[in-house]
């Protein structure tokens, strides 16, 4: 490495002059990179002041949506006990007539459940207990097949288990293709 007296000799007079100069420290220069360098730590200050906004609201924000999403699950969850609580009058009712003569129970019993359907499909879950439709994979489970003359393949000929819109599927068989003799 050459040292810096040695370069300054080699240069020629006018060159070595201007090169001396850039050298020697500039007060109007020093006083520039001073503004430049607290004017970028204020950038920077204000900056992380921002941040440390930005996630005290991005906290509040998620504990705000915590607390509203509380709030209207118990509010459903309400609604839905509010929708139960008159069928739970009729069984009450049931069971304090239960020596009564048995066909007005079991009429009861029928309007109780007919009660209990209703609120199901209120609270958007319908009963499918449909025969005699083609099946559909997104409202049926196969639990078996039977061959069925004269109903297409692939029909709903016998539900084992109701469905409830999307709380489950109905379980039904399902008709296949006869395997029987022609004739038979």
């Amino acid at each position: 490495m050459v040292d810096e007296p040695a370069r300054r000799a080699d240069l020629p007079a006018p060159e070595q002059a201007e090169y001396e100069q850039e050298l020697e420290p500039d007060e109007t220069r020093d006083f520039e990179a001073g503004d430049e360098v607290d004017e970028l730590r204020q950038r920077v200050t204000e900056l992380e002041d921002r941040l440390l906004r930005s996630l005290a609201d991005l906290d509040n924000f998620r504990k705000r949506a915590a607390a509203q999403m509380v709030a209207a699950r118990d509010e459903e969850r309400a609604r839905v006990a509010t929708e139960w609580l008159p069928v739970i009058d009729h069984l009450d009712l049931a069971l304090a007539h239960a020596a009564a003569d048995p066909n007005t129970i079991v009429e009861g019993v029928r309007v109780v459940r007919e009660q209990a359907l209703a609120v199901m499909s209120r609270l958007g879950f319908p009963r499918d207990d449909e025969a005699g439709v083609p099946f559909d994979p997104a409202q049926h489970e196969a639990v078996g097949t039977v061959p069925a003359e004269g109903t297409p393949a692939g029909t709903v000929v016998e539900v084992v288990r109701p469905g409830y819109g999307r709380l489950r599927p109905a379980s039904v068989v399902v008709s296949k293709e006869h395997d029987g003799e022609p004739g038979s």
